[in-house]
């Protein structure tokens, strides 16, 4: 078997429980309804499953964050506050000992 499939249907119902039962619910009761030919109960289920999908993509259309641009932390000044070192130059004389 898929060991994606289970992962997905894991995380989906640990995230909304409530939204994932109704969803269960809903295709389960249309099975049914679609295998006995019980019209009505078939388009309960289609019915519960199809509301609680539109519920679901609402809220999710709704809640969508905008994009954040990133912080630029800066750890050093761009510029320095004191004045440059002046160069140093390497003698070439050999000191007396």
């Amino acid at each position: 078997m898929n060991a994606v499939l289970p992962r997905f249907l894991k995380s989906t119902y640990r995230k909304e429980p409530i939204i994932s039962v109704l969803i269960t619910m809903g295709f389960i009761d249309a099975l049914i309804g679609g295998l006995n030919d019980s019209w009505s109960l078939f388009a309960f289920g289609l019915g519960t499953a199809g509301t609680v999908l539109a519920f679901k993509l609402w809220r999710i259309q709704q809640h969508r964050p905008l994009p954040e641009e990133p912080v630029v932390q800066h750890y050093l000044p761009s510029r320095s506050s004191s004045p440059p070192l002046p160069m140093l130059s390497v003698s070439k004389k050999k000191p007396h000992l």
